[in-house]
């Protein structure tokens, strides 16, 4: 099969897209991300896929938690912003307010639903790292707005490697 077949095919899959928060000490990031499902319903667990490479990877390696922080659909900038890393100002990231609940990890004021999760299990898969986190603290901010998706936006992510990048 060719790349481009895959990228085509892995791209049709419906995403959401939602802003991981993660940190260790006062180092704190935002990232951008559409690998994310929920996994078990007793505990509830929720997965998300992480380059290995980025630093979200290794501030929840080292931070054992991470927030999942859903945005509404009808305001999909952020998600270009956070697709490289953050910068941290106060309480701040990207200029985008944050506060922190039971982990420790970032919540964004601005989401519409957030789930802070602690970390149950890690699991290598090549690329990018399967982080299961138990939610243990969540809330609603908005609960008439309809969650982003991959689909709202002109971004793409999946498929297979890219040369050089």
């Amino acid at each position: 099969m060719d790349s481009e077949l895959i990228n085509k095919v892995t791209w049709k899959i419906p995403n959401a897209l939602a802003l991981v928060g993660s940190a260790h000490g006062e180092e704190w990031n935002g990232m951008t991300t559409s690998w994310i499902t929920q996994l078990s319903m007793e505990p509830v667990l929720i997965g998300i896929g992480v380059d290995n490479k980025a630093v979200t990877h290794r501030l929840i390696t080292d931070g054992g938690s991470f927030t999942v922080n859903l945005w509404s659909s009808e305001d999909t900038r952020p998600f270009v912003k956070f697709s490289k890393p953050a910068v941290r100002d106060g309480l701040t990231l990207n200029g985008r307010p944050v506060s922190l609940k039971t982990t420790g990890a970032p919540v964004f004021d601005e989401c519409i639903a957030w789930m802070d999760c602690e970390v149950r299990q890690a699991i290598d898969l090549g690329t990018h790292t399967l982080f299961i986190g138990e939610i243990v603290d969540a809330g609603i901010n908005d609960d008439e707005s309809r969650a982003a998706a991959m689909s709202d936006t002109r971004m793409k992510y999946g498929g297979v490697k890219r040369g050089g990048h």
